[in-house]
Parts: structure tokens; sequence; C-alpha cells
């Protein structure tokens, strides 16, 4: 006879789901409540809202000519950030991985350095150029500056963290260095997911620019914060419409090169 094979008993996890389920529920009601968000004033206000979204859905194209440096301006910014962030970041990026920096102190160090730069908001950043160099383009680009360092390195750090270390190893017991062994056996590796990242801040450079612009760090943001000021919103419509195609060429372009990375 054969023996009757008794499978076990798939464990009971609703339960748990349940009580995470209603948790999530509670801190969600909870916060509902500390914000005091109230649909009624959001229904009982929404006739003023008309003449606004009315003049936002009515671009004003003769305001094209008012917009063409600004929006040059905002692209400036975001490559060179990009441009500077991404070289500053690989050697950074290095240094906070445990994979490539052997050295326990330096990298809590830079670790905690990063850290602390990825915490701070673009628009904190921004806030504090421009009261330390004044509004303008300078201060956008340090803020981007920064902004990208606290991005790149984490993610590319991270990235050299789960790279095959054999290479490394081999280099290193053939009597390279540190440094020689991380740039032939691990840089090769790492590039791409470089490269990768640093398009990827790049689009997201745009995005911020127009946005730190509105504490006075030049491109886009400043007129956006002009035209808002004085409700001129069919104004505002068309430079939300030039954001918008600006970011999806982006977008096309990104995708064509991370195309040509797998490849």
């Amino acid at each position: 006879m054969s023996a009757v094979v008794v499978r076990p008993a798939r464990p009971r996890r609703w339960p748990a789901r349940v009580v995470v389920l209603a948790v999530l529920v509670v801190i969600t009601a909870w916060s509902w409540v500390a914000v005091d968000v109230d649909l009624g004033a959001l229904a009982t206000n929404f006739s003023n809202a008309q003449n606004t979204l009315v003049q936002l859905f009515q671009p004003d194209y003769s305001f094209f000519g008012e917009t063409l440096q600004p929006l040059l301006e905002t692209v400036q910014m975001a490559v060179i950030g990009t441009a500077v962030g991404c070289a500053v970041s690989l050697p950074l990026s290095f240094l906070a991985s445990r994979a490539t920096n052997p050295n326990g102190p330096l990298l809590g160090f830079v670790r905690t350095v990063m850290n602390v730069v990825r915490s701070v908001p673009d628009l904190l950043y921004a806030s504090i150029f421009v009261t330390v160099v004044g509004t303008g383009a300078l201060s956008g680009v340090l803020s981007l500056v920064l902004f990208n360092l606290g991005i790149l390195v984490k993610l590319v750090s991270e990235a050299l963290d789960g790279v095959d270390r054999g290479g490394q190893e081999a280099a290193l017991a053939s009597g390279a260095t540190w440094v020689q062994a991380d740039r032939v056996a691990m840089l090769p590796e790492v590039a791409p997911q470089y490269v990768s990242q640093s398009i990827y801040v790049l689009e997201l450079n745009i995005r911020a620019s127009t946005v730190i612009g509105l504490v006075g760090a030049g491109g886009l943001g400043m007129l956006i914060d002009r035209v808002r000021t004085f409700y001129q919103y069919h104004y505002l419509s068309l430079v939300i419409l030039e954001i918008l195609v600006l970011v999806l060429l982006l977008e096309l372009l990104s995708s064509a090169a991370r195309k040509r990375l797998v490849r």
C-alpha cells in the first residue's frame, strides 16, 4: 500500500492582515481628523474657483514670448545642476558603499552627511541660497546640486552594494589597491545604472527647477509667482502647458537613452 501524503494545513494569515488593515484605517482616520479635512467646505467654495478654472483652460498664447527666457533658464539650471551633481556624486557613492569603502569611520561619516543632505527639501535649499547669494539662477543651481547629491549617492551606492564582487576580489588578490580594484571591477558594473539614474535626475531637475523658482531661485518659477500674484491664470495656463511639453519631450529622450543602455 502506498502511504497517504497529508499536506500541512495552510497557515491562517487573515487575522494578521485584518489587524494591519485596521491599524491603517485608524491611522488614516486620525490623520483626517487632525488636519481637519472638510469636504463640505470644498463643495461650498468650488463656485469661487469657476473663474480661475475658465482662465486655466484658456491659455493666452500671446504671452509665449515672455516665457522663452525663463523657460531656457529653467533648462539651463537643470542641465548644470545635473552635470555638477552627477560628477560629485560618483566618488561619494563609492565612499558611501560597504562594497567599495573598507574604512568604517569614513563610510559612516559619508552616509550620515548624505542622509542629512537628502532629508532637506529642495525648496528649503533654494530659500537658504536665495538669502546667501541672492535671487537668480545661481541659487537654483546650488539647490539642485545638493538635491541631486542626496538622490544619486543613495541610488548608486545601493547599486554598488548589490554588484557581484568577484572581479574586485580578484583585483585585490593580485595586489591592486581598493581604488584601483573599484575603478577596474566595480565602476564598469555600475556604469549603466549610474547613467540611467543621471537621466532620471535630469527629469526631476526640470520639475524641481520650476518649483524652487517660486522662492526666487530663477527660471519659470519666478514667472509663475509673478503671474499668480496678479491672478493672471490665462498666462499661468500657458506656462503649465510649456512645462508639460518639456517634461514629455524629456521623457521620450530618457526612454530612448535607457533602451540603448539595455542593449
